[in-house]
């Protein structure tokens, strides 16, 4: 009774007064809360992202480069912006069934604020504790977060945080379809190890597209989301499993998976095939970088080059003027006005690098440093003091290498590090003496080991150096590129940027322009070394490494086929050294090369590229075609903004073209290239070329041309005083024939590659190389048994 009368007692006025405050001020909470969202949602507190930035967000994507048979060679991206864009039909049901039923289950039906689980968190959370009751947090507004909220710095900045993407996931979602909201959120989230995006992670973590993903890989990738760093499949497998199972047992109670199944599932080991992606990484790292840097490439300006580089800024000043892939960012504009970025703009790169030629040239290169020749150099300078420079103290002094080790230290990292914080040049030497623990290069995997910096810098040094390119000399389609032993350790690339003497592989441009002058390759010279004056009147007389066939009268294609130097003193002799630069040149070599007499046995510096560019006149016709690394380059949605195309020249007529080409199939199958022909390489394809070898061993050569490939290689030390003192190591046809050799073996094992060993250069009919004149029809080279076996061409 005393309970009823109390209910029935009349509410005295400070309980009216208290309920009626209690009312108002969660009114004015209410109409505040209300006028809060309203001013978040217009933009008028916090940050909201215009509309145009909401309908199109601006996504950053690294740029992508393929291969000319379809396959990824690498990424330009900058720090952890390795994305790369997967359309919503490209992602596996898999991923999109374990990212809802872990992260947003009643994802279809809110519309970006997910009430229920809100409330849930609460109760549960702030109520009553309960630190598993999930987040309230939906795939919406995870993805605004992703695009729009700033790093948070403490609960007031996280709290203020979170009711601006409210208002933008309500935006977002007004904006967008639910596939394009799931196929947002999966192109930014960050998988970690340079994997932003579940395209990037698909290859990182597992090597294959988003699409190839099975329900377990789906379901590790979406256990990261709640913490890539706590679940990392790399370093903490067993968590990862653990958090993969509950994703599995969360597809179970959404329906996407039975009990059997996800049972069956959670049974399965944690799989991974895992790809670290880094720049130093990969197929063509070289061409990777080069290509980047003709992309990227400034309009030269001489002031911005040393004195030293001026054949730098001459060759940059070619590039930019003739190649339109040389500065393409800078030439190529968008259509406001801004640049595109490599690293963030997603671009497709379109090269013709075939991934399996690369891989042949990228295999041939190791198998022949790492099993022949660096094993060989070791063995001959080991007991060295002065290793791995020669001990000829004609060809350079102690005092000389005392200068090339001081130089190679400042160039290095450490010294100019400490020569900045204001250590003492003793103070540096020092340093540079004093063991460390480093790990170092070889063939077999990195070494751990105790030794002096300066021990380092010598051990590198004594690694030999190579660069090798092919491409077809009919488009200019660059095939393979390889600058160097490894990129990671050795990143100064031999194709295109580094020079050296080029030796008797000259020799095909004089002898071409003999031709050209009215030679033939059967014209004879007394075969005595020559006593030569050039305008100056100082003498010259060329040394010869053959001994065959001293005092008689020999012809041309005898001379080129045995690379004698004594003719190519007389040839040249007879010409002018003036005509051959600009033979050279118009072969389409750019460096500097003075006109004197001994340029006819290649005393120039000139690339790999340029050699390649040289040759491939020799294999089509005197039409000389530059090098092209890309077809075409599109957007991030596949629209074309540039596509490229073969440029030729012609450098040689039709009647000195052929009987060039003679001389030089004559060089391979019968002189300084024949090696090619014997095991372990056994290639019977009509292939010309031509081998060379400078002085002291510095620098080994070996230029090949068939009718489908042109082909370059050059190996030597870092420096022209690193190399082997004896000629049987270090002549051209046992540094650089090799590589050739073992790459065109793989090529030609390969019966998906258009290139077959039976093709043949088509050979006018009823030609007679000794004639001055001459005139003939073509054949079919497949049908004439005279032009495929040349007898009685050469007679």
């Amino acid at each position: 009774m005393k309970l009823i009368d109390r209910l029935k007692s009349p509410i005295k006025p400070w309980q009216r007064k208290l309920i009626a405050g209690l009312w108002i001020a969660f009114g004015v909470m209410a109409a505040g809360m209300m006028v809060f969202f309203y001013m978040a949602y217009n933009g008028m507190v916090g940050y909201m992202p215009p509309v145009e930035e909401l309908k199109n967000p601006h996504d950053r994507f690294a740029s992508v480069i393929y291969s000319a048979d379809g396959e990824e060679l690498g990424r330009y991206f900058r720090n952890t912006g390795n994305r790369v864009y997967a359309d919503f039909d490209e992602i596996s049901q898999n991923v999109i069934d374990a990212l809802i039923s872990t992260e947003d289950s009643r994802f279809e039906d809110h519309s970006g604020i997910d009430v229920r689980a809100l409330a849930r968190v609460g109760v549960k959370t702030l109520l009553l504790g309960q630190r598993n009751a999930g987040g309230g947090s939906t795939i919406t507004q995870q993805l605004a977060k992703q695009l729009y909220s700033p790093e948070s710095h403490g609960l007031m900045s996280r709290v203020m945080q979170k009711p601006i993407e409210w208002m933008i996931a309500i935006k977002l979602e007004r904006f967008y379809s639910k596939e394009e909201i799931i196929k947002m959120y999966l192109n930014q989230f960050d998988f970690l190890y340079n994997a932003v995006g579940i395209k990037s992670a698909a290859h990182v973590y597992f090597g294959k597209t988003p699409e190839e993903l099975t329900v377990e890989e789906a379901a590790t990738l979406v256990g990261m989301v709640k913490n890539p760093a706590y679940y990392n499949p790399v370093r903490r497998p067993e968590r990862t499993m653990q958090r993969r199972n509950v994703v599995l047992d969360q597809m179970m109670r959404n329906g996407k998976l039975t009990a059997q199944q996800a049972d069956s599932l959670k049974a399965l080991p944690l799989k991974l095939d895992f790809h670290r992606v880094d720049h130093k990484n990969g197929l063509a790292p070289y061409f990777r970088e080069e290509l980047r840097r003709m992309l990227k490439a400034h309009r030269p300006v001489a002031s911005d080059y040393p004195k030293w580089d001026r054949q730098r800024f001459y060759d940059d000043s070619l590039a930019w003027e003739n190649d339109p892939l040389y500065g393409w960012i800078d030439k190529n504009p968008k259509p406001d006005g801004s640049k595109y970025d490599i690293y963030t703009d997603g671009l497709k790169i379109y090269t013709t690098i075939d991934s399996r030629m690369q891989k042949y040239a990228e295999d041939a290169v190791e198998e022949h440093l790492s099993k022949t020749l660096q094993p060989a150099f070791f063995k001959e300078k080991r007991g060295s003091k002065s290793a791995p420079y020669t001990t000829n103290r004609t060809e350079v002094s102690q005092q000389q290498i005392d200068r090339l080790i001081e130089h190679a230290m400042q160039q290095t990292d450490r010294y100019r590090v400490m020569q900045k914080n204001g250590a003492s040049k003793a103070e540096i030497e020092k340093s540079f003496r004093t063991p460390h623990e480093m790990k170092v290069f070889s063939y077999q995997g990195n070494i751990d080991t105790i030794m002096t910096p300066l021990d380092s810098l010598m051990y590198n040094k004594h690694f030999l150096r190579t660069g090798f390119m092919a491409m077809e000399p009919k488009n200019g389609h660059v095939k393979a590129y390889v600058g160097g032993p490894d990129f990671e350790h050795f990143q100064y690339d031999m194709v295109a940027t580094g020079r050296r003497q080029i030796g008797s592989t000259v020799k095909p441009f004089l002898y071409t322009y003999a031709m050209e002058e009215g030679f033939t390759p059967c014209d004879e010279f007394l075969n005595e070394q020559p006593v030569l004056y050039d305008e100056n009147g100082r003498p010259w007389a060329p040394r010869n490494s053959g001994k065959s066939r001293i005092g008689e009268m020999v012809d041309l294609r005898w001379a080129l086929t045995n690379s004698n130097n004594w003719i190519s003193a007389r040839l040249i002799s007879q010409l002018s050294p003036a005509s051959l630069v600009r033979t050279m040149h118009n072969f389409g070599i750019t460096a500097h090369l003075d006109p004197v007499m001994s340029l006819c046995l290649g005393p120039a510096d000139v690339s790999v590229k340029e050699m390649v560019t040289a040759y491939s006149a020799f294999a089509n016709r005197g039409m000389r075609v530059d090098p092209m690394f890309v077809t075409a380059i599109t957007d991030a949605n596949g629209n074309v903004l540039a596509e490229f195309s073969p440029r030729h020249t012609e450098v040689i007529s039709e009647e000195a073209y052929w009987r060039i080409l003679s001389m030089l199939l004559n060089v391979v199958d019968s002189g300084t290239g024949n090696r090619i022909r014997r095991p372990p390489y056994n290639i019977t394809a009509q292939t010309g070329g031509k081998t060379g070898t400078t002085n002291s061993n510095s620098d080994g050569w070996f230029m090949a041309f068939t009718p489908g490939l042109v082909a370059g290689t050059w190996v030597g030390g870092e420096e022209r005083y690193i190399h082997f003192n004896s000629m049987a190591q270090g002549q051209g046809a046992s540094m650089a024939l090799p590589i050739y050799g073992l790459f065109m073996k793989k090529v030609y094992a390969d019966p998906a590659l258009p290139y077959s060993q039976d093709m043949r250069f088509e050979f006018p009919s009823g030609i007679n190389f000794c004639e001055k004149d001459y005139y003939g029809d073509y054949v079919d080279a497949d049908n004439d048994a005279e032009e495929a076996s040349f007898e009685g061409v050469f007679d």
